[in-house]
């Protein structure tokens, strides 16, 4: 018997803890992304996978059910460093502490696809993918450009397409890597001298399909905002299909494949010529339609002019011109006629009363009067001569220079002035003495009472 005073034990069975630490586990911890190297793996006839995901210090069993790895993009192997994203649990048979996988990728592509979602995010964003931002594709290209490896497939199918569809087209070919550590720089480079040099209407940048891995340098930030800055249209086709990358997002135009980038740069040459083919056949029938109309225009004109012909009525002016220059002319000779005799009437009146002989006698007076005036000057002249003798012999019986002719002296200061009194100089002072001929210039050496 057990005593009362005895507590009574809560007692686990194996499976009871399993199943608590089981329950425990999946509440506890959500689905969780771990990474680590594949060993021990086994596949049975169930389908299922069951494997060790280790590291340096630790490892974890996994299970991964059939319903689940049929979607793998990969076969998975031992030492194959993978990424899964599992939920926690325990296997209670056993009590092995495991991870039940729900998805598995290669661990260098998962990185590489967070890393494309998360630049593909950022640059959406931003609005690099912006529909109302990407350039139309010209309807007929004067020169595509194609920017891949010359080397491979793309290339070559798009070659074959363009020769199938439109051949007259021009392309020019820029060659880069297409994968490597070199590529993102080469073809930003070759976008680069595209822009620069204008000679294309449109650029396919293409390459065969691949992993993730060999379709990283189309996941470039780098080329994704040279693609964004083309000012030339830009056709993306990389890879497959089913493969998407940033340069799909960011180009003008995605195309699955290269082939169906060279078909959508360039119309169906056939489609053309039908085109042209109908075209040709409606201009011809409105041309013709065109040509019967105004040939009706025309025969309806042409019945009027026969009926306002201007023959008749030219030749009616053409005799009235006739006759009115005979008029003009027989106008013009009676005015001549009237006009001349007019002219010898004026003639011999003028002739009547022609000024000739009152000029002579007028000339004939002016030369008497000139005659007179000249002896009249010539006389007044003398007159005058005798006159201006006389008073010039009396001028010089008064002037002071005859006073000077008979031995008298003007005589006057330094400053010009005459001197009528010895009082106005003091001895020293210098005088000067202007005689008939000549001046004295003199110093003052006494002065005496008069």
């Amino acid at each position: 018997m057990v005593s009362p005073a005895t507590p009574r034990r809560d007692v686990y069975t194996v499976s009871r803890l399993n199943a608590e630490a089981n329950d425990l586990l999946e509440s506890h911890f959500p689905l969780i992304w771990v990474e680590g190297e594949i060993s021990n793996l086994s596949r049975p006839a169930s389908g299922h996978l069951y494997f060790t995901l280790k590291d340096a210090r630790a490892q974890v069993r996994c299970a991964m059910f059939r319903n689940r790895n049929r979607h793998l993009g990969f076969r998975p192997e031992n030492g194959m460093q993978v990424l899964v994203r599992a939920g926690v649990s325990l296997y209670q048979p056993r009590g092995d502490f495991q991870l039940i996988v729900e998805v598995m990728e290669e661990a260098g592509h998962g990185a590489l696809q967070r890393a494309f979602e998360e630049l593909k995010r950022r640059l959406a964003e931003e609005g690099l993918f912006d529909e109302s931002l990407k350039q139309p594709l010209p309807a007929l290209p004067r020169c595509i450009g194609v920017i891949t490896s010359p080397s491979g497939a793309a290339i070559r199918d798009i070659l074959s397409v363009l020769a199938r569809r439109f051949p007259a087209v021009p392309v020019l070919v820029y060659p880069v890597a297409v994968q490597g550590d070199e590529a993102v720089a080469e073809i930003i480079a070759a976008l680069d001298v595209a822009n620069r040099r204008r000679d294309c209407d449109v650029l396919i940048l293409a390459r065969g399909g691949g992993s993730l891995e060999d379709l990283q340098a189309f996941n470039d930030e780098r080329l994704a905002r040279a693609i964004h800055a083309s000012r030339i249209p830009v056709v993306s086709a990389v890879g497959h299909e089913i493969d998407f990358t940033i340069a799909d997002f960011v180009a003008d135009r995605r195309a699955p494949t290269p082939s169906a980038a060279a078909e959508m740069v360039v119309p169906d040459r056939n489609e053309w010529l039908a085109r042209l083919r109908q075209l040709d056949a409606r201009m011809a029938q409105h041309l013709r339609r065109r040509l019967q109309e105004m040939r009706m225009r025309l025969a309806t004109l042409e019945a009027r002019l026969q009926r306002q012909h201007p023959g008749r009525r030219l030749r009616q002016h053409s005799q009235r011109l006739d006759e009115l220059g005979l008029r003009l002319e027989r106008a013009l000779r009676q005015g001549l006629h009237r006009r001349r005799h007019r002219l010898e009437a004026l003639e011999a009146r003028l002739h009547r009363f022609s000024p000739m002989p009152r000029l002579a006698r007028t000339r004939q007076r002016l030369d008497d009067l000139r005659h007179r005036l000249i002896q009249a000057t010539l006389a007044r002249v003398e007159h005058a001569r005798r006159e201006c003798g006389t008073l010039a012999r009396q001028l010089h019986a008064v002037s002071p220079l005859a006073t000077l002719e008979r031995g008298y002296a003007i005589v006057t200061d330094g400053q010009g002035r005459i001197l009528r009194s010895a009082a106005a100089v003091e001895p020293g002072d210098r005088v000067e003495a202007r005689l008939a001929h000549g001046r004295l210039g003199c110093r003052v050496e006494e002065i005496l009472e008069s």
